[in-house]
């Protein structure tokens, strides 16, 4: 109830949500300013962290987690601490819009959920405002050297991330895509994630099976599954699960909730994102 209130009271504000989707590594951070310039975008959300006026104004990097699946809870604002100091830091600062970074439609919708702000009135997709060699040469370095991009001044980051501090780069912004008016100069600081040094860490489909099987006997120890199919894709994972459910079960609403329920503990326990739950019932098994 609390969050629904929050929430109608920054839309009662006039505060517009906007969001720059695109997977990882194809330039969000790099080109964030330049979304904000154009549109008049007062406050940037991006890998955990608050940013306006070229400054960090809350939160805690991503980019300074030891583990991967740690860095993307950290962006999720999975930590309750990490993710109230960021509400009260919303709720402190005067401001009409903010920019919401992220790999997939799902992922700024729930942290626009998570910091109580309205659903994102408008989504950007980086092929709005990159070409596709731009994309695909961010990518290239993001693979080979681990380079990341923190949209503000290299003096925030080397104050507060010391440890992951590596150049700064200094960019005349404009695009072809998207002219803006009064284009300015802008330094960007460039790090390297902690996580980006011990190497990416997956999660392999036997794991992922194992959990699924796990999350389905805990939610009813009835239901059999037959075949369970993981597809992953760049912005997480889709899985078909199939299933016989015992004669008498009620399946309004629980078939539901069972998606529900494998979603929100993967999830929360793996830091993946699961992007869509099929779930497939062969046939009423009779009771034993």
């Amino acid at each position: 109830m609390l969050r629904v209130f929050r929430e109608l009271y920054w839309l009662v504000k006039g505060v517009l949500v906007y969001a720059l989707v695109g997977e990882s590594g194809t330039g969000k951070s790099f080109r964030a300013k330049l979304v904000a310039q154009k549109d008049g975008i007062d406050l940037i959300i991006d890998d955990g962290l608050l940013i306006g006026n070229n400054s960090i104004l809350a939160g805690k990097s991503a980019k300074r987690e030891q583990a991967f699946l740690a860095a993307i809870k950290a962006a999720l604002f999975d930590n309750e601490e990490h993710r109230n100091e960021v509400i009260k830091a919303l709720e402190h600062h005067k401001f009409k819009s903010v920019l919401i970074l992220g790999t997939s439609d799902k992922m700024v919708y729930r942290i626009a959920e998570r910091l109580n702000l309205p659903k994102p009135a408008r989504i950007i997709k980086i092929e709005e405002i990159a070409s596709s060699e731009e994309i695909e040469r961010a990518m290239r370095v993001r693979a080979v050297e681990g380079k990341h991009v923190i949209p503000v001044p290299a003096v925030e980051v080397k104050t507060n991330y010391p440890q992951i501090f590596y150049d700064s780069i200094r960019v005349f912004l404009k695009t072809n895509f998207s002219p803006i008016p009064n284009p300015k100069l802008y330094e960007k600081a460039v790090v390297r994630p902690e996580y980006s040094k011990h190497g990416k860490v997956t999660i392999s489909e036997a794991a992922l099976t194992q959990m699924v099987i796990h999350c389905v006997d805990e939610y009813n120890e009835n239901i059999r599954i037959k075949k369970i199919t993981v597809r992953s894709e760049s912005q997480g994972y889709r899985l078909v699960i199939t299933i016989d459910v015992p004669f008498g079960t009620q399946l309004s609403g629980h078939i539901h909730n069972l998606q529900e329920y494998i979603i929100e503990n993967i999830e929360k326990y793996t830091g993946i994102m699961i992007e869509e739950v099929n779930i497939i019932i062969d046939k009423i098994s009779n009771p034993s």
